[in-house]
């Protein structure tokens, strides 16, 4: 026989908690929860965003390295024509100012060569950040 009204009866008593500590406790998990789905937007936009920069610079490496193949080819066949031209210059005072010309020529494009590549360096640059710092301050933002 089983006591019905013994203490570990069904019949006990169930624990009741004070209505101060049940809110509490409800307010701490809607915190919790609210503060993972924030966590959780945030690593999903960090990651959109490391993707983004790094196919950027996957493109910006390809459109670089594209433009120095065609520096380097427009040089190369400078180089032949002026070689080509050198083999038919018929004095050597000739063949210095044709020399004199060809490094006047070779130094300007070298120069406008640099400044593009520097600008395409700093454009590649921009872009490939650029997802980052929107993701960034998107993320930082106060409101």
């Amino acid at each position: 026989m089983t006591n019905a009204n013994g203490a570990f009866s069904t019949s006990a008593m169930p624990l009741q908690m004070p209505e101060s500590m049940r809110a509490f406790a409800e307010k701490g998990v809607s915190q919790a929860r609210e503060s993972y789905a924030k966590f959780k937007e945030a690593a999903e936009n960090g990651n959109g965003a490391i993707e983004a920069a790094c196919q950027s610079a996957s493109k910006g490496a390809s459109t670089y390295t594209t433009k120095v193949f065609d520096l380097s080819k427009t040089n190369t066949e400078a180089a032949f024509d002026f070689a080509h031209e050198l083999a038919g210059v018929k004095s050597v005072t000739a063949a210095f100012e044709l020399w004199s010309s060809f490094a006047q020529k070779s130094f300007q494009t070298l120069t406008a060569q640099t400044k593009e590549l520097a600008e395409l360096s700093q454009k590649i640059a921009t872009d490939t950040v650029e997802p980052i710092k929107a993701s960034a301050t998107k993320a930082f933002k106060v409101g």
